[in-house]
């Protein structure tokens, strides 16, 4: 049982992002409760680090487990909402699991809170939202103005035409900065499972006047993610292969961009959310506001390690996947008076050399991810593919 009025569940707490946050709740005197199932294909350690083991509270339980959910939900002041089922790809075949663990996990959250007299010392509910909500996001037309590209065919992305186009008048467009304004229109599974996540926990905020926090999260990374797990995080998959100097295989044309945001700007955001005295029911933007190529990402990784992998644009592509994202995060400045602060340059040196010091992952799983999302029809070449780079 947890003991005073600064009391937290996090849910997926054992997780990347919940580890960082817990040290960092913890060095402000909250006190810390986990649930969390440690699934396999995140999880290579089956137990917390030593340096959270014994300061935190852990419920080793599935979110969808109602005994155990209603156990971690006792007497807390604050819930940071983690636990899901990650990976664009996936998703888009394993679409019972991650409805499942995404919707329904959340769904027995919110139901015990409203049933079991579980929100009395509730105070603030922060859900891990995703940029994936928005699908492509914003794009400027010269002629129609801002526009918000619908899902790019594979007719297209089979000929190499991988950017997106006008939905009004289908001529081309250009990136630009996305607004918590701006519709949903996920293009995975999983992006619309985040999409249900978000606005559950935002409407259970409204009707019972506490603080919701939805934290659409951009393609965060930094030191401790899994190295391991082949569905999310490009960083992580093009580490392992340089490392051991394999080939790196770059969808599309290599142009494809993200907002990478550190983890330490991440758990900042949410910090502050948690500790947010004002009223507030809504989506926040946490990410850089800067967009980096994959082409770009896999160089810098490429030159960090001295690797003499190859580095290979074939033309595949994903169906699910967007081409571009950058977040506009004036709102986060605006809300929680925060603008993340760390370069992607900078980040991504911190991992590659906490990475550098950790065992490459053998490629099969990744390899093994790819022909699972072939044979479900989710993967093309486009047929005037294929650059290689040294």
């Amino acid at each position: 049982m947890l003991k005073n009025d600064k009391k937290i569940l996090i849910t997926g707490g054992a997780g990347f992002i919940g580890q960082r946050l817990s040290q960092a709740l913890l060095a402000k005197d909250f006190q810390v409760r986990i649930l969390d199932s440690f699934n396999p294909q995140i999880h290579t350690d089956q137990s917390l680090p030593a340096d959270l083991a014994g300061r935190v509270e852990l419920i080793k339980a599935d979110v969808r487990d109602r005994d155990s959910m209603k156990r971690a939900l006792d007497d807390v002041n604050g819930i940071v909402h983690l636990a899901a089922e990650t990976g664009t790809g996936q998703s888009m075949y394993e679409i019972d699991r991650y409805f499942d663990v995404n919707v329904q996990g959340t769904a027995t959250m919110l139901d015990l809170l409203q049933n079991e007299d579980c929100t009395k010392s509730l105070r603030s509910i922060v859900v891990a939202s995703s940029r994936a909500v928005y699908g492509e996001g914003a794009y400027r037309c010269t002629k129609n103005g801002k526009v918000f590209p619908v899902q790019r065919s594979r007719e297209r992305m089979s000929g190499g035409l991988f950017e997106p186009i006008c939905p009004e008048c289908g001529g081309p467009v250009h990136m630009m900065p996305t607004q918590e304004s701006a519709p949903f229109n996920p293009m995975s599974m999983y992006g619309l499972t985040k999409q249900v996540q978000e606005q559950a926990v935002l409407l259970f905020a409204r009707t019972h006047g506490i603080n919701g926090f939805g934290l659409r999260y951009q393609n965060v990374y930094g030191p401790g993610q899994s190295l391991k797990n082949p569905y999310t995080g490009i960083l992580a998959v093009f580490s392992n292969l340089a490392r051991q100097n394999q080939s790196i295989e770059i969808y599309e044309d290599g142009l494809e961009s993200r907002d990478f945001v550190y983890i330490d700007d991440v758990v900042e955001a949410t910090v502050r959310s948690i500790e947010y005295t004002g009223p507030f029911i809504g989506a926040l933007n946490v990410g850089s506001g800067e967009a980096t190529s994959v082409a770009t990402v896999a160089q810098e990784i490429k030159e960090f390690f001295g690797s003499v992998s190859s580095i290979g644009v074939s033309g595949a592509f994903r169906m699910g996947d967007i081409r571009h994202n950058i977040a506009d995060v004036s709102e986060l400045q605006r809300v929680l008076d925060f603008v993340p602060a760390v370069p992607f340059k900078k980040g991504l040196t911190h991992f590659l050399n906490w990475a550098a010091a950790q065992a490459p992952e053998d490629k099969a799983a990744y390899l093994r991810s790819v022909s699972e999302l072939a044979a479900k029809g989710l993967m093309g070449t486009a047929s005037t593919a294929a650059d290689e780079r040294a």
